[in-house]
């Protein structure tokens, strides 16, 4: 058997499942006589990349197993592969490693992102082996963390992804023709025009609503079965950005075990690749921004698998990168509990569309016009500028932005503050409540926070979507009475960021965000299966009845003194 650097190594290990189903499994071994703790590695795109090797390799230098393993229907192993069904599988892997000589027991889960995905997704099944996790960049609930969130499809993620991961081993889409694939209609052979065919992605058209299809994914309704802690890694531009929180809070808050409520996060500047560059779109974050995860993680297994106790369980949980000021900051909780919610009214003449309009945005009651009015084509959607995308920069870029491009647009309503008088911080979750209508059975509206520097540059900090269907109730769609005026609570995202003195914040309003979501036909017809487009006549209401506002998280200014 070859060593190398005292690593033993065994290549393409048949580990069978509960089916019989053999997976491979590549395993590096520290060269000893003495049982170790495990590192277990689940993968899509295939155990034998030299990234994952290398990684491998790090941990057995360091006194630990690894254990690099083909997801079920991928590269070397067999079977059919599923997106997410991947609970069993991993249960049943760790219960193998459990009963290896070379095994100590204990186990931890490494990998972002879909690697992350099989961390959640077998923790539930309590392996008594399974004794913490480091999932980066990744949700639980499929549906509106990833698919639909907002009810809108998000195409771009799904299109793109779904046809790398289709067939065994990996697939080149650099060579497709991404804007026509992106504009084909209808949804539900999307897949087939772009040259493949996912049985997945025509299940996920045919399953818009929240229900039982989705259900068998969601481990957000299962933290309470979670014993192991984890530790979380996302980023502000990352496409999972507010999931991140999400699970970190589930286990804190709901988690099956003293162990798991000691579960962390850190956040920093960075899209789905995390701390892999100073650089995110267009911004420099400067070299404090990078951040040594790989140093934490091994802190983390070295604690809970070796029983080393280095104090990482006793720091505070959530290290926050708070950009505007490009600093870090260690807090308690998720949102801060020092929090001031303030609201921030839309105003205007009742010309707020484009940036050359009159929207205006006040922490004061608006006094303006009662509303504002744009024609939504989806024929002519507003185009993606950046933002939390994944995982093709190349076809659509991700990251912070200059937003004007879009904001020169009549169908984009601009609501922008005075210059602030000093700086402002707003850190946590943020929400648009929309006061609208539309003439059509059905329609999107989309929701931009955005930080204007005083030369003019727009810098996207996050955004959202609401499908005005599932406005009530993600498990049944509620079609729109035409022309009348409804309350919509969009989920604009996360942010960490300083609106710095001289800068002005700014809300874009919209009804598409493409290709990043899929264009809302406005039709209202059962979702995916026609080619029908209408054009809709819409409506955004700024009154003292109906004050359209965006809800701010704001940080008083003493605590970054």
């Amino acid at each position: 058997m070859p060593t190398h650097n005292d690593i033993v190594m065994r290549l393409d290990v048949k580990v069978p499942m509960r089916d019989q189903t053999p997976l491979s499994t590549d395993l590096y071994l520290p060269h000893t006589s003495d049982p170790v703790p495990t590192i277990l590695i689940r993968t899509p795109y295939s155990n034998n990349l030299d990234a994952s090797i290398a990684t491998a390799r790090r941990y057995a230098n360091d006194g630990y197993a690894c254990a690099l393993q083909d997801c079920r229907g991928r590269w070397d192993s067999q079977g059919d592969y599923y997106p997410f069904r991947e609970g069993a599988d991993g249960y049943d892997t760790q219960q193998w490693i459990g009963q290896q000589d070379w095994s100590n027991g204990k186990i931890g889960m490494a990998g972002g992102s879909y690697l992350g995905a099989v961390q959640w997704a077998s923790a539930p099944h309590k392996s008594p082996h399974l004794t913490c996790m480091a999932p980066r960049v990744i949700c639980c609930d499929y549906r509106d963390g990833l698919v639909f969130p907002g009810g809108a499809l998000q195409l771009n993620v799904m299109m793109t992804w779904g046809m790398r991961t289709n067939a065994r081993t990996g697939q080149n889409i650099d060579f497709h023709h991404w804007n026509s694939a992106f504009h084909h209609l209808p949804m539900i052979d999307m897949d087939e025009a772009a040259g493949r065919d996912l049985n997945f992605w025509k299940d996920w058209i045919r399953h818009p609503d929240y229900g039982p299809y989705w259900e068998e994914f969601d481990d957000e309704q299962r933290y309470g079965a979670i014993a192991a802690p984890a530790f979380n890694m996302g980023g502000w531009y990352d496409l999972y950005a507010a999931q991140t929180f999400t699970n970190f809070n589930g286990l804190r808050l709901q988690g099956g075990s003293a162990e798991a409520q000691q579960s962390k996060l850190v956040v920093g500047p960075w899209p789905h690749a995390l701390s892999a560059s100073t650089r995110t779109g267009d911004i420099d974050f400067g070299a404090q921004s990078l951040y040594d995860l790989d140093g934490a993680e091994m802190r983390w297994f070295d604690y809970w698998l070796k029983g080393i106790d280095n104090g990482i369980v006793d720091e505070p949980p959530l290290e926050l990168f708070i950009m505007g000021i490009n600093q870090w900051r260690s807090e308690w909780e998720w949102p801060l509990a020092r929090t001031e919610w303030r609201a921030a009214y839309f105003d205007s003449g009742g010309r707020a569309n484009s940036v050359i309009g009159d929207g205006r945005l006040s922490f004061a009651e608006p006094q303006g016009a009662e509303a504002d009015h744009f024609t939504y084509d989806p024929r002519y959607p507003v185009q993606t500028l950046g933002g939390n995308n994944c995982c093709s920069p190349h076809i659509v870029p991700w990251g912070p932005y200059d937003q004007r491009p879009a904001e020169m647009r009549g169908d984009v309503l601009c609501y922008t503050s005075d210059p602030l008088a000093a700086d402002l911080e707003v850190t946590g979750p943020i929400q648009v409540v929309l006061y609208a209508a539309s003439d059509g059975r059905d329609t999107d509206w989309t929701a931009k926070l955005v930080d204007v520097a005083p030369s003019g540059y727009a810098m996207n900090l996050c955004d959202g979507i609401i499908r005005a269907r599932y406005r009530e109730d993600r498990c049944e769609a509620k079609l729109l009475e035409p022309d009348a005026v409804y309350e919509y609570t969009i989920e604009v995202g996360v942010t960490g960021n300083v609106f710095k003195k001289g800068h002005r914040i700014r809300v874009d309003i919209s009804s598409s965000n493409f290709p990043r979501f899929d264009r809302n036909p406005n039709t209202g017809n059962e979702y995916g299966l026609d080619a029908e487009l209408r054009t809709a006549q819409q409506t955004v209401f700024h009154s003292k009845a109906r004050p359209s506002h965006i809800l701010l998280p704001v940080i008083p200014a003493t605590d970054r003194e």
